[in-house]
Parts: C-alpha cells; structure tokens; sequence
C-alpha cells in the first residue's frame, strides 16, 4: 500500500472518530483529545494530519454525502424503472437495515446546527443540500415523464421531501424512542406518491 492510500486511511480513521464522538456528546465536546482517543491515536497525529477540528469537520460533511449517495447507488443498481429508482432513494435515506448508520444520522444533525454558525461549514453543507435536491428533482422528474404526467412543481416537492427527510433525521436523533418504528421512510412513500399521483396528465 503506497504511503499516500496510508495517509488517506488514516484521515478517515480521524473523520469516524469525530463523527462517533460528536454524533454522542456534540461538536464542542468532541475535543482533540476525544477525537484521538476514539481513534487511538496520539494527538500529536490528529495535527499532522489536519490542521484543526474544523478542517477534520468540513472532511466529515463531504464524506457523509459521498456515503449517502453510495447507498443510493447501491440500492439503486437493481431498479428497472423510474419508480423503483425513487423508491431506492427514498429507502437509502430513511430505511433501516443493510448500510444503515444511526451515528451518521446524528452527526449529520449536529452538522445542520454547525452549519449555522460556521460559514465553512454552511458552505460545504449548502453544497452537499444542492446536490440532494437536484438527485431528487431528477428523480421525480423521471417518474412524472414515465407516468406521462405534466413535469411541474418538482423543484417544490423536492424542497418538501427533503424538508421531511432533515425533521426525521431530527427526531431520530432526539427521540427516537418515542416516534413509531419505520414511520419515516413509509411516510414519505406515501407522500411522494400521493403528490405524484395528483399531477395532471401531460
């Protein structure tokens, strides 16, 4: 293995250690130390690596996408229409099961509420809700042209989806144990149908 797949495994060591520690206690507590102890690791190899919390934080924005989006990719490579691609997506995001990450959840919570407060991190986070939406729209599109309904209104329903997804993601990190079990991704099936199926015809 080259020194530099080496340097790369190891920087991603340091992202999950951060994500673990601050999907549990919160990015103030998830210190340099916390970090290097999740990790087991010496602190002085958390700086090598990057420079601060914050850079190992805008690294765990852009690697939760990528990760997202992988397990779309793979829940998606057995669909054979439009539907079951919308489908995929909307059970990569909220279904249990295989490739399922409650910690990931959390932190991309904790996330949300640092993207607030940091601009690096708003900007980084605005990128990867960007690329969300157009992921959905293009989803949404392909099914309304399949069930040859008029293409309108999917930058709106979208937004609204993605809306749900975030608050379900909210809840579940909050209180999970109150709200029902499998509640989100049925939920949003049924929203997602029934908006689609109001759609007039083309």
């Amino acid at each position: 293995m080259s020194r530099k797949s080496n340097t790369e495994q190891r920087r991603k060591e340091i992202v999950f250690a951060l994500l673990s520690v601050m999907a549990e206690h919160g990015y103030e507590k998830a210190t340099i130390l916390a970090i290097a102890k999740q990790a087991g690791l010496a602190p002085g190899l958390i700086h090598y690596h990057f420079k601060s919390k914050g850079e190992i934080l805008l690294y765990l924005v852009k690697l939760l996408a990528t990760m997202s989006r992988a397990r779309y990719d793979l829940l998606a490579a057995t669909a054979n229409t439009s539907q079951e691609r919308l489908q995929a997506y909307i059970n990569a995001r909220l279904a249990k099961g295989e490739g399922a990450m409650p910690e990931a959840v959390s932190a991309w919570v904790v996330i949300g509420a640092e993207a607030v407060r940091q601009p690096e991190v708003r900007a980084v986070f605005q990128e990867a809700i960007a690329a969300e939406l157009l992921l959905i729209q293009d989803l949404l599109a392909a099914c309304l042209q399949d069930q040859k309904k008029v293409i309108s209104g999917v930058a709106e329903l979208a937004a609204g989806l993605l809306a749900f997804m975030e608050g379900a993601f909210q809840l579940a990190s909050a209180a999970g144990d109150i709200m029902p079990q499998g509640y989100a991704a049925t939920t949003a099936r049924a929203f997602i149908e029934n908006s689609l199926a109001a759609q007039a015809p083309a």
